[in-house]
């Protein structure tokens, strides 16, 4: 019984180890960054937050789009 028991702990271990997503990269980890960003850069005045932020994101998906398509053609 004890066997057992101790057993199907491990297996939960396991299974609950390999289910959590492990991101290799930085970039997977924080998806843009564009609102840290934003707020670091602009501290006070929200409406260039939001323009900068925007303009950020516009440009992450353009990057996102490009490292898509480069692993596409490659692989």
């Amino acid at each position: 019984m004890l066997k057992r028991m101790l057993f199907a702990a491990a297996v939960t271990g396991l299974v609950a180890g390999a289910t959590i997503p492990v991101h290799t990269t930085p970039a997977e980890a924080a998806p843009s960054g564009c609102f840290k960003a934003a707020k670091a850069k602009f501290p006070t005045d929200y409406k260039a937050r939001h323009v900068y932020r925007k303009e950020c994101k516009a440009h992450f998906k353009a990057y996102r789009a490009a490292q898509r398509a480069s692993k596409k053609a490659a692989g």
